[in-house]
């Protein structure tokens, strides 16, 4: 096992490395010059050309690079082009409040999506499994910015109860938290539905039912522990969507994360924190489906045998 994590640590140096070279091309791709928004609509040529040179935009585009992978190896992500503080430190300031809104999500979506999907799987084709499923397709292709709004709409406009925007109590979670959970544990109660009629219908559950041993028990011991491995997978996937900073619902929210940042940092050419950013979403996703491969290990230890 230590030397599979290992092996899987060391593939983290090439897939960076090509993820960096194509966000840097691709940021220098975007229309529009950051030197002149920088530098305001008032600025004449002469101080967007100082503006510019001060940026280091001046110099060839492999220069840039170079100059940019270097200071990376030292852990210097550069300057923020429009706020001039360090990328490190944007970026540290806005990941906590995402990271927190991850976890509320996350919560909502294994108690409700876990439990809804064993329900339907155990009272297959019944009320339970049409009820859950279809509330599971309504989360789906629930829009979030749609879901969001009614919900600050009856929740902080008609009843006051809860806050529209920021992220400054507990009670701030609460609502962005619910809209972008709906849709993870809409996709997690159909994955488990699908994995657990599977495994129900396997010979070592018949075997263990014919030995009289009790439907309860079945579901917990036998069913759950192998049915959790492709849920698993998909958990870890929505995780680091999340943690990936969800883009609309920070918008709708007003919420200071990492999603709202980087689109911040697009509109503005922020060329260091979007470059930062996607590395940083990258490694996330790299290391989350490690931790999911290790979690495999522990649910079923013929893999870890393997």
């Amino acid at each position: 096992m230590l030397n599979y994590v290992c092996k899987r640590l060391l593939g983290l140096i090439p897939t960076l490395l090509i993820v960096a070279v194509l966000v840097f091309l691709f940021v220098h791709m975007l229309p529009g010059d950051p030197a002149r928004l920088v530098a305001g609509p008032e600025a004449d040529a002469t101080v967007i050309e100082l503006v510019r040179k001060q940026l280091g935009l001046d110099q060839p585009l492999y220069m840039q690079f170079l100059h940019y992978m270097c200071n990376v190896l030292q852990g210097d992500f550069g300057i923020s082009m429009v706020s001039r503080r360090p990328v490190s430190e944007e970026i540290a300031s806005r990941f906590m409040p995402t990271f927190w809104l991850t976890i509320a999500s996350m919560s909502w979506a294994v108690v409700f999506g876990l439990g809804a999907g064993i329900v339907a799987a155990v009272w297959r084709n019944r009320w339970p499994d049409k009820l859950g499923m279809a509330l599971a397709v309504t989360g789906i292709s629930f829009p979030a910015f749609a879901l969001g709004m009614l919900l600050m709409q009856i929740f902080s406009v008609e009843l006051g109860w809860l806050p529209t925007v920021g992220a400054d109590t507990w009670k701030h979670y609460i609502l962005p938290s619910m809209t972008l959970g709906a849709a993870v544990s809409a996709v997690m109660a159909r994955f488990t539905r699908a994995s657990f009629v599977d495994v129900l219908s396997e010979d070592y559950i018949r075997t263990a039912r014919a030995k009289g041993v009790s439907e309860k028990w079945v579901i917990l011991k036998h069913g759950f522990r192998n049915a959790m491995i492709p849920v698993v997978t998909m958990m870890g996937l929505q995780f680091g969507f999340l943690l990936g900073g969800s883009i609309v619902v920070e918008k709708v929210f007003n919420w200071p994360g990492l999603g709202r940042l980087l689109v911040d940092s697009v509109e503005m050419r922020d060329y260091p924190v979007i470059q930062a950013e996607v590395l940083l979403f990258s490694l996330e996703f790299i290391l989350i489906n490690l931790v999911v491969d290790v979690l495999y290990a522990a649910i079923n230890p013929a893999i870890r045998y393997k």
